[in-house]
């Protein structure tokens, strides 16, 4: 027996031994600065991504609208922040663990307060919009979704012309009130009244405005489908037709004479592109004020950006949400709004 509690002794004292060994290593590597020199490179990265997220809108727009660009994907740049951190805890570095806080407090300052669900009740009118895509083969299955989605207020864009009676013959059993200008139409349960087209500077109509007679009042609605975007290698994103339309999209907003105010489209950008200011300083948007999640609407397959866009004066948002796909490579997105 005192053979095996000496055994026994050994043991613990060896484990102890081991354990001081353990410690004792890394309070020599805090001592010694190796955790604080290491990662200086990651440390650097960081910081320069939470300065890129915290003064975005001082992204110069001069060469290939760059900032635009930068804008239109801000939320994804917070990935690179989990992927840091794998890297500095590799690198066990201290200084890149610290560094990290800054794009973390950064992207959760501006898109922390859209993870969470911001829906709510009351909402006495439900609104939609949806970019049905041009070249959708299947009009009529996508109508179908559009009038089962339970919307009092239906905005379409990119209807092409052989394609409109075919959503005017599907949307004719849900909404008696109609108007299509161009490539834009707006459907409703309500009566429609002063339909006209609104120039935002293109060859042909992608903008209209309306009343709607509402039974809790009338509003101005505005539906519109800005220009197109692209990112060229030798042009960089070409918005500059883009931002030409949002500006007199804006300018035709600021005129308005109804107090309350729906604007439903396809903006071909985000809340967060400073170029769309015309139109996002006088508006509400109803994804960012009572939406669940990011509301990414584009493209269908993998939504990457929410460029489809529910925006109100006037009246307050209840909740936000998107469809499921239709057939577009837009996802349709509506709002339950109170007036």
């Amino acid at each position: 027996m005192p053979q095996a509690h000496m055994e026994e002794t050994d043991r613990e004292g060896v484990a102890a031994e081991r354990t001081g060994t353990r410690a004792s290593r890394l309070l020599d590597r805090w001592r010694d600065g190796g955790i604080w020199r290491r990662g200086l490179v990651l440390a650097a990265l960081a910081i320069l991504l939470g300065l890129l997220m915290a003064l975005h809108a001082s992204l110069p727009n001069d060469i290939g609208n760059l900032g635009s660009l930068f804008e239109t994907f801000l939320p994804w740049f917070g990935l690179a922040v989990p992927v840091l951190l794998v890297l500095a805890l590799a690198r066990r570095s201290a200084t890149a663990l610290i560094a990290l806080l800054l794009p973390a407090i950064v992207w959760f300052n501006l898109f922390g307060g859209q993870l969470g669900d911001q829906t709510g009740k009351g909402g006495n009118l439900t609104v939609l919009t949806h970019n049905v895509d041009a070249d959708n083969p299947d009009p009529a299955s996508t109508a179908k979704d559009v009038a089962a989605s339970g919307a009092d207020v239906v905005a379409l864009e990119e209807l092409k012309t052989s394609a409109v009676p075919t959503y005017e013959k599907a949307l004719a059993g849900t909404y008696k009130y109609h108007s299509v200008k161009g490539t834009v139409g707006l459907w409703s349960k309500y009566p429609i009244s002063g339909a006209q087209p609104v120039y935002i500077k293109m060859a042909w109509t992608r903008a209209m405005r309306a009343t709607v007679d509402t039974p809790h009042g009338k509003i101005g609605v505005y539906v519109a489908h800005l220009a197109s975007v692209r990112v060229k290698f030798k042009a960089g994103f070409t918005a500059n037709q883009r931002d030409a339309s949002a500006a007199a999209l804006g300018s035709a907003i600021r005129s308005e004479t109804e107090q309350k105010v729906l604007l439903l489209g396809d903006l071909n950008g985000t809340m967060n592109d400073r170029s769309l200011s015309p139109v996002t300083s006088q508006l509400r948007s109803a994804q960012g004020a009572a939406g669940n999640g990011l509301g990414f609407s584009w493209p269908a397959s993998f939504p990457m950006a929410r460029i489809d866009q529910i925006m109100v004066k006037g009246m307050d948002p209840v909740s936000a949400w998107t469809l499921p796909e239709t057939g577009s490579d837009h996802l349709p997105v509506a709002a339950s709004i109170k007036i």
